[in-house]
Order: C-alpha cells, then structure tokens, then sequence
C-alpha cells in the first residue's frame, strides 16, 4: 500500500534528494568514500557548500548585501541568537503562535520585549492585523507560518525597523522580498532538507553589530564565509543535512523556481481547504483568510466529535501518515509541504469523502 506523508517536519522529501543522498552515502562526489565519512575539507564538500549558497541566492533573489550561511541548533537556537547579537534595548515580537512565543521568550534573557499583538485569546486560530510597531525597538520579530495552528502571513510586510522572520516552515514555498527583511532564518526540516541544519540569511551590516562580548559560536559574524576569510568553516559543518538541502533545492530549481512551487502549493492547499469546507464531517480551525498553504488543520464538524478515532483509524488504514494533529489544537493536520505531491492531497480527499459516505 503506497504511504502518503503528511507528517509536520521532519517531512517528505523529493525523491530525487534521497536517491542522490543514498549514493552519496556510498560513494561522495566519486572519492570512494561516502559522504558520512568524508572530511569536510574535501574539495568536492567545499563546492557543494559553495552551490548550496548559491542555490539559496538563485531561487530566492537574495542580493550581495545579505550573507547567508549554515549552522546547527535548529531555530529554537536562533530564538536566543537573534537577541543576542541584535537586541540592545528592546525589540518587537508578533506572537501568533507557540514557536513565536518561544522566541520571545528567549529574547526576554537580553533586554525588553514588547508583544505588539497576540492571537493566543483565541488559540492562535488568526493572524492579528491591527498593531504598531515601535520605531524604538531594535527589530520587529515575526513567524511567518504556525505549524500547529495551521496560519501563515501570505505577504511580505512593509516595516519601519528592522524585520526578523521565522520562516522555518514556510521558506522556499513562494517568492519572497528578501529586501523587506534584515534576517530570515529557520530549521531546514520543512521543504529544503531533514532536521540538522538551520540557513540563517542576514543583512552584512548587521553582522558584528551587538555591543555585548558575545561567544564564538554565538557571533553571527563567526560564521560568515565571506571570499576575505576564504569560506573558512568555523567548525564542523553537519554535512549531510546540507547534501540534502543542496540535492531538495535543486529539485526546486529544475521544477521552475519558486513562482511554480508557488503555484503547486495554492492548488494543493485549495484541493483540501475545499473539501473541508464541503464535507459535512469536517470544520477547518483557522480563519479563513490567514490559512496556511503549508499546514491544514482542521477538526470533525460539531456533533461528529466522537467519530474523530474512527477517522482517523480508516485514514490510516488507507495509507495516511502524520495526520493527527498538535495536541494543543486537536483533530488533524495535513501538511502539504513542497515535496507532498498533489496524488497524496487527493488520496486524502478521497478518504474524507468515502468517511463521509460511510456515515451518510
């Protein structure tokens, strides 16, 4: 029985990127050693370093002034580097969700954090729209989509400080304005590669910008490979997490770029949402427009709470996985990530509508 992933991160990946990956492990770059065992000195590493970064400058328009680079520690690390290096005062967060209460949470252990909004009075089912940002804060934090509640900001903001993204879960999904942002960074585990690498995309002048002694590995101008330091790698890369990420945006670069995953990922999530709105046994939990293309959740319709195992039970007997949802949400989460293909979508909406026939 052919399985569909619908797991939240780690995820399903592009097929591709796993066979080259199974070969790499065998035999890297035809040095007869295998990429768990090479050293990361190798001339052929150092060019998939190199055309992983420019990789990321293709597909995402990311201009010279930015440095983009590699690291480890996920972004729950990034929750207390950012204000490590960047807060000196007080910085801005929009709280939309878990991970973005996290990270202002951290932020609080180096200076004053002010919560511009807050979805949480309603579990996070929404994306606040009325608020100010302080043009006395260091920078405006925000997490551009809520894998557990199922939200995601569609747009690039226009901020008059400097903006700081999450965008763990939704990068590389759509085009963004890399210009509107001082910093992107995220966990790869979503749709550019497994769990073990974080990209961290930072405006250069920011770099060495923090006016505390801050430690090595901290520092994000540690880590910057620029052509004066020549590309030095600070410490051991995790290599095979970026091989991945280096193969998976490939695939997006061969499949047309972001415009096209753009479009490949409005059409799937349209597929779901639609059918949720349809079936009389299910209710979506997020506000409509502040849906995520990248994670539908969504709950049994009220009277059908008690059939919520039994769907979920014939779900996966018909080759679903990873639809169960957060438990702080409840019901399920479908999460459509770049390599989910449309065929799993509609086996999904499949299963729901025979579930719905069954109970007719």
């Amino acid at each position: 029985m052919k399985k569909h992933n619908f797991n939240a991160g780690p995820c399903v990946l592009p097929r591709q990127a796993v066979e080259s990956a199974i070969e790499a492990i065998r035999d890297f770059d035809g040095t007869g050693i295998g990429l768990l065992e090479i050293s990361h000195r190798t001339p052929g590493w150092e060019r998939i370093m190199a055309e992983t970064e420019q990789l990321w400058r293709e597909l995402l328009n990311i201009p010279e002034e930015y440095a983009v680079f590699f690291v480890g520690g996920g972004a729950s690390t990034q929750f207390f580097q950012v204000p490590a290096n960047l807060l000196k005062g007080k910085a801005a967060y929009l709280q939309t969700g878990v991970w973005a209460k996290k990270a202002a949470k951290e932020a609080k252990y180096y200076g004053d954090v002010e919560i511009v909004a807050s979805s949480e009075d309603k579990n996070y089912t929404y994306i606040p729209k009325e608020y100010t940002i302080p043009t006395d804060a260091d920078y405006f934090h925000i997490t551009t989509n809520n894998t557990i509640y199922g939200t995601e900001l569609h747009e690039d903001i226009d901020c008059p400080i400097t903006l700081v993204a999450d965008m763990s879960s939704d990068i590389m999904s759509r085009p963004v304005d890399v210009k509107k942002y001082g910093m992107i960074y995220g966990g790869a585990q979503k749709n550019v590669g497994p769990a073990g690498v974080t990209f961290v995309i930072i405006r250069k002048d920011l770099l060495g910008s923090s006016e505390r002694k801050l430690q090595s590995m901290v520092d994000y101008a540690t880590h910057y490979p620029d052509e004066a330091r020549n590309r030095s790698m600070y410490n051991t890369p995790p290599v095979f997490p970026i091989f991945v990420m280096h193969e998976t945006l490939k695939w997006v670069k061969e499949l047309g770029g972001l415009e096209v995953m753009y479009k490949m990922n409005k059409e799937k999530a349209e597929l779901l949402y639609n059918e949720i709105d349809r079936n009389s046994m299910f209710v979506g939990t997020a506000v409509k427009e502040d849906r995520s293309l990248m994670n539908v959740c969504f709950v049994m319709a009220p009277g059908k709470e008690d059939l919520q195992d039994e769907f979920f039970n014939f779900a996966k007997e018909r080759g679903m996985v990873g639809i169960k949802g957060h438990r702080s949400v409840g019901g399920f989460r479908a999460s459509l990530y770049n390599a989910c293909p449309k065929e799993s979508v509609e086996a999904l909406v499949a299963c729901m509508q025979e579930f719905e026939n069954l109970h007719k």
